[in-house]
């Protein structure tokens, strides 16, 4: 494995933190620039995703062909990290959730019709979108088995959906939807995906869940689905294929969010560091005090030991492998990370780390999500204890080359 970034990536790398420095965390400072749910104001956001696509920032993830630079795994980590320098950076470059990882499974998955029809308004910025996943109770959360949300097929080859779903991330601004269902009780091939747009009848927000923390644009919200009619050439990947569109989905999607958390714990220093290096207390900067110092030393290591987690699994990605293990290990240690970094910086800054003069409040109360959002820390620790089970001692193995 060599982490090593090409020129191509490494310049995409230094131009994104340049423009997050001199375009977004101005934006970020300036408090007018919130929308009410604390993300940035729609009407800002707009201008600076102009000037991203105009410097050539734009979409980045995705193949050339697409409206991408197809920078590949490993060169998403190293820029997906920079963006997040910023609250708002990610979204600046349409390469925030959950626009980003259902254009990567519509780019996968999706025949040229559907990508005309679906993808490209995503990837113009023209449009958002929602994946419509979850269900409460007892309905299917981190397991998909569970889902109860069902589409029946009639005699004409259209589909009629019944069902509830919930905490669908952005679904209040969102256009364009993918719809997991289920279209039988087999275990493998009982869920199918479909995309519908916000416009089509038969289905309605219930509410949009109050959260304790900052919230995407459009919102947590609950969907109802009371005979919504779908056709048969609006189902992605085919009949049956709903499993395989989540693990296409929400493997790489949750290896985004440890690229993107990434920048967020490092900002966390950043601001701590900062304040530590003025600050006095009894004659002695924070800085130089031992336990400051043994604070941010050991966030520094974890932070870093973060970075090699998250490039091994985009590493195994590239190499056109699964990497559900890798992926799993990131995410539990990148989403405690975060909510650890955000712990620490509050604890240096004292009042100040809890009051909103910097964003480390906000980025507490987001983090708190990062251990829940696209399975659980105990799911992934489950999911890595059956790769131990199964591979022994091989768990441990190296990477050997051909």
């Amino acid at each position: 494995m060599d982490f090593t970034l090409s020129p191509t990536v490494e310049d995409y790398r230094a131009r994104i933190a340049a423009f997050v420095a001199d375009e977004i965390l101005p934006v970020e400072a300036d408090r007018a620039t919130f929308d009410p749910h604390e993300n940035i104001r729609l009407d800002v956001l707009d201008a600076l995703r102009a000037k991203a696509k105009a410097a050539g920032l734009w979409c980045l993830q995705l193949k050339p062909e697409t409206g991408g630079q197809g920078l590949g795994k490993v060169g998403m980590a190293a820029c997906y990290t920079e963006m997040n320098r910023s609250i708002f950076g990610p979204v600046v470059f349409n390469s925030a959730a959950p626009d980003d990882g259902n254009m990567m499974v519509l780019e996968a998955l999706g025949t040229p019709e559907q990508k005309r029809r679906w993808l490209d308004p995503i990837v113009s910025g023209a449009v958002r979108s929602a994946f419509a996943m979850t269900e409460p109770h007892p309905g299917g959360g981190s397991d998909p088995s569970m889902i109860e949300t069902r589409a029946e097929r009639g005699p004409d080859g259209r589909y009629r959906i019944f069902g509830r779903k919930w905490f669908i991330t952005g679904a209040e601004d969102a256009a364009h939807f993918i719809l997991i269902a289920r279209t039988s009780d087999d275990p493998r091939t009982g869920l199918t995906a479909f995309l519908y747009h916000r416009d089509q009848p038969g289905w309605h927000i219930a509410r949009r869940i109050p959260i304790m923390g900052p919230e995407e644009h459009g919102g947590h919200c609950e969907l109802i689905f009371d005979g919504l009619e779908i056709a048969p050439e609006d189902v992605l990947a085919g009949e049956g294929k709903g499993l395989k569109v989540t693990q296409v989905r929400l493997g790489p999607a949750r290896l985004t969010h440890c690229m993107r958390w990434l920048g967020l714990a490092m900002r966390c220093v950043e601001i701590a560091q900062g304040y530590a290096a003025e600050r006095k207390g009894f004659g002695v900067r924070l800085a130089d005090r031992e336990s400051v110092q043994l604070m941010l030393g050991g966030l520094a290591m974890d932070i870093e030991i973060g970075r090699l987690l998250v490039m091994r699994a985009a590493w195994e990605l590239d190499q056109g492998r699964f990497a559900r293990k890798e992926v799993s290990m990131a995410k539990v240690h990148v989403a405690n990370l975060l909510h650890r970094a955000a712990d620490i910086g509050i604890q240096i800054n004292g009042a100040r780390g809890y009051s909103k003069d910097t964003v480390l409040e906000w980025i507490y109360r987001y983090a708190r999500q990062a251990r829940l959002v696209d399975g659980a820390d105990e799911v992934h620790r489950m999911v890595l204890n059956r790769h131990l089970e199964s591979e022994g001692r091989g768990f441990f193995a190296w990477p050997v080359a051909p």
